[in-house]
Formats: structure tokens, sequence, C-alpha cells
């Protein structure tokens, strides 16, 4: 290793980067460079742009994250990692509107909204033309106003599916299903109406226009656009997919949003947290999985390479043989699962190596109600450690969390009970602590 050998005060005087040939600040011996030195300048650039962003994340929280939305809006891992930090400072991520949306990420009062480029099947022209019509001619009213004023060649039928699937006409009708069978009329329609007005010949609504105010000629052209039948809206998890699809997140809600405290007592690491966790800790995880690719061994077997996330990341899970022998049925496309396994930091990537699954909707809770005290005598905690430690036995079977509630007056306290007091058998722990006059029930994470 070199070290500087001479140092000398010359003023002020420009500052040169280590890398420019010829003009340094530090010389060693035989006319080299220090080549460990960093320019001092460096710190001070970065340490000012760290000032700059601190500020802006501090005093403009929803322009700084729509920003940063949009800076990174073709990495996935990244806007899912800020959509949660998002969560995490109370703003509220809407998905796009024809209405409100511009082409990037938007602050919008307190919330910040998709832009168009986020959507899949909206290009540039299409945004460019919705844009356009909306500032020169106002909001639109419903479906049948909207294709009425688009140039249908650009915003083509695929794009005004992609965006009523996306949740973009939401604020016009609710029931995307009912859009989806409307438009297969109304847009028949709308190129009707624009071959009339390019040959030169109007609709009878058009042509009593000269007769009446333009409000309610409007509302006549638009009462007489076709309808389909009324039908139920899409189940919320179909909704859901679609919005995954075409945004590459869930948006107006997350199927995991509904378990988030309960699944929080049971699994307190996220997704985002596996790079931190040691390798031969037994952990776990409520996930969504997003993919499944099954794989065959050298030696014939099956095993399965998995795309799951929760809130906060999306990860890359391995399912090896013998472990994928005994999952494999649960292991479903779009499945809310709790994951056992252990981290594998394998080619500087970090995975989930899967031990064992269970669906969420099968998976159950011990919650014992503990009065001050009992919480404070040594004596029960004793007796309550001894039942859960009997009860607990082969280490790698015990998949039930224990979970201790302290109610005194108004205040409620959880108390998570460490991975060696977790159980085999929920409903054989509650009776033995009943029987030890503990007050205790089963809880099923997605519900009572």
């Amino acid at each position: 290793m070199v070290k500087i050998i001479t140092r000398k005060y010359v003023g002020q005087e420009n500052v040169y980067d280590i890398g420019v040939e010829h003009d340094h600040n530090f010389v060693i011996k035989n006319g080299l460079i220090a080549s460990n030195c960093f320019n001092k300048s460096h710190s001070t650039a970065y340490g000012y742009v760290t000032y700059q962003t601190a500020y802006l994340k501090a005093n403009y929280p929803l322009e700084y994250m729509a920003a940063l939305l949009t800076a990174n809006s073709g990495d996935t891992d990244k806007v899912q990692k800020y959509i949660s930090t998002c969560l995490s400072m109370n703003i509220q991520i809407e998905p796009p509107d024809v209405n409100r949306s511009g082409v990037d990420f938007t602050p919008l009062g307190d919330k910040i909204l998709f832009g168009f480029s986020a959507v899949r099947n909206v290009g540039q022209n299409a945004i460019a033309c919705i844009l356009e019509t909306r500032e020169q001619e106002g909001e639109f009213k419903s479906l049948s106003d909207f294709c009425d004023r688009m140039d249908l060649r650009t915003v083509n039928r695929r794009t005004l599916e992609s965006l009523i699937y996306c949740g973009a006409f939401d604020k016009i009708e609710l029931n995307r299903h009912q859009l989806i069978k409307d438009l297969e009329l109304v847009y028949d329609w709308a190129q009707s109406r624009a071959k009339d007005k390019a040959s030169g010949q109007g609709n009878l609504f058009d042509l009593l226009g000269g007769f009446s105010n333009t409000t309610k000629t409007v509302s006549n052209v638009f009462d007489s656009a076709p309808k389909a039948q009324p039908v139920p809206d899409f189940p919320p998890q179909k909704k859901l997919q679609m919005e995954k699809e075409l945004l590459g997140f869930y948006v107006s809600d997350h199927p995991l949003k509904s378990i988030k405290n309960s699944s929080s007592i049971l699994a307190p690491i996220n997704l985002s947290q596996l790079g931190e966790q040691k390798e031969d800790t037994l952990l776990c995880a409520v996930v969504m999985l997003n993919n499944v690719k099954k794989v065959t061994t050298k030696k014939g077997d099956q095993m399965a390479i998995l795309q799951i996330e929760d809130l906060t990341a999306q990860l890359e899970a391995v399912v090896f043989p013998k472990t994928y022998e005994r999952v494999s049925d649960l292991l479903k496309v779009d499945a809310r699962l709790i994951i056992w396994g252990k981290v594998d930091r394998r080619d500087e990537q970090t995975q989930l190596i899967v031990e064992d699954v269970e669906p969420v909707e099968t998976v159950q809770m011990v919650m014992v109600e503990l009065t001050p005290q009992q919480a404070s005598t040594i004596e029960e905690s004793h007796n309550l450690r001894t039942i859960l430690k009997e009860l607990s036995g082969d280490k790698e079977k015990a998949k039930v969390p224990v979970i201790g509630i302290v109610q005194a007056g108004n205040s409620r306290q959880l108390v998570r009970f460490g991975r060696q007091f977790w159980v085999q058998d929920a409903r054989s722990t509650v009776l033995a602590l009943q029987n030890a006059r503990f007050l205790a029930h089963v809880k099923h994470l997605t519900g009572n």
C-alpha cells in the first residue's frame, strides 16, 4: 500500500480529480499518483446532494416520492419498495384516472396518482390524445363521451380495455365489468359516429344542436349511446389481478392488506428485510404467490422456483424436491401463503429456501389473555412456559405461534412468544391452558 509522502499548501487553486491525467492533488514517489485517495470535493458534493434530498423528503414528501417513483418506474422492485415507503408515510397511491392523471406519477392533494405511462398497452400517442382532448374540451362524463371524443385509431379497443381494467374509469363508473360489456357496443357506436362526421353526415341530435343549448345537446347525444344489460362487477380478486397485470402492482388494494395487523404478529419480518437476516435462522413470511416455475433436476426429481411478494418487496424462493413433493398442491398462483424457510445468498442474490408452506386461510394462532398480575407473577409465568414447552415437541413441526394479550384497563398490549414456544396443535394447547385456568382461544389469521 502506498502512502502520501509530501503535502504542501499552495493557496487557492482548482481541485482536480485523481482520474485526471497530469493534474492531481497527491503525489508519491517516482511521479506516481496515490490511487487510494478520494477527493474531498466528491465528499462535499455527495454530502450536499444528501442534504438536498433529505430536505425535499422532509418538506415536500408528496412531490419527492412522486419524482422518485417516476425516476424508477422501470424497476419493479424499486417501485414496490417506494410504494411501501409511501404507505408508511401515510401517502396513498391511487390508480390512474382518465380525468386527473398525467404522463407520470403526480402529486394530487394528499395522494399520489399513477400516470398513464405506467399502464401497459397505453402508448405515447394515446396518452397525448387523451391529455390534449381533456385540456381543450374538459373532463370526460362517461365512457361514451370518452370514446366519442377520442381518435379511435390512436386510442384503440385494447387501450380502452386496459384503462378500464386498471381502474382509470372508476370515478365515472365503479363497475368495471359493466364498462367492459358497454365497451363492446359503445366502441362500434363511436366509430360509426366518427365515420359520419368525416363524411359530412350529422347525427340527428347533432343537427338539432342549433335549436337547443350545448349542454342539453351533449346529454341527448350520449343518452342515445348503446348500453349492455346490467351485470355484477368483477370479484375483488379479479380486479386486483388485472391491476397487477397492467400496472405491475396492486394499487387500489392488496390481497395481504386485510390481514396486515395479524400477519405482523405472526411474521414480523418483511421480505424487504430478509437480506439482513442470518442464513441459519428459520423465518416465516406471509406472501402472495405470483408465479411457479417447475424445474426437473438432473436426477429427474421435481422442484420449483417461486416468485413471491408481500407489501414491501418481491423475491425469489426455491422449493427443493423433498419439500416440493410435500407442498406442491398448495403452490397455486395468486394464493396467499405463509412460508417457512431460510435465507440463501448464493450468487449475490437473496433467496428464500422454502421448508414448509401453509395457506393463510388455515393458519391458526393461540391467544392467551393475561391480567397484569398473571403477567408479573413468577409462578404464573413459569406455569405458562412449562405448558407451552410440553406442547411444542419437535421444533420443526411446531408451526402454531402463541400470542399473549395483557389487558390493563383500556390498555391492551400484545406479547409475541418466541419461536421456541410455538406449539404443534392449537386446540390441544388451548384446552391445556384452560385447564390451568388461563383464558385462551384459537384465532385464525384471516378472522376471529
